[in-house]
């Protein structure tokens, strides 16, 4: 197992979460800038009015997303447990 291998794994490992994270992440964030346009317009300063619509986004893109993100998941397993082979070696 070389250098390259487990920087390679790692970079591989980093991406892969991040692609997992990026729609719910970017889901909350359009809605808490929404949110937050809303209030600036109407002069309502109220902190928890945030919470309930962030997550309402946050589960319906897992809804909407979640096929996609388990087989993205799925796929870097797999690819994860086939390596083992060549690693122990």
């Amino acid at each position: 197992m070389t250098q390259e291998f487990v920087l390679n794994l790692a970079q591989e490992a980093l991406t892969t979460a991040l692609l997992l994270a990026a729609p719910v992440l970017g889901l909350s964030l359009l809605v808490g800038i929404t949110i937050s346009l809303l209030q600036a317009t109407t002069q309502i300063q109220e902190q928890t009015l945030t919470f309930i619509p962030k997550i309402v986004a946050v589960i319906a893109g897992v809804l909407l997303m979640g096929r996609w993100m388990l087989n993205t998941l799925l796929e870097f397993t797999t690819e994860i447990f086939q390596m083992v082979g060549t690693v122990v070696r």
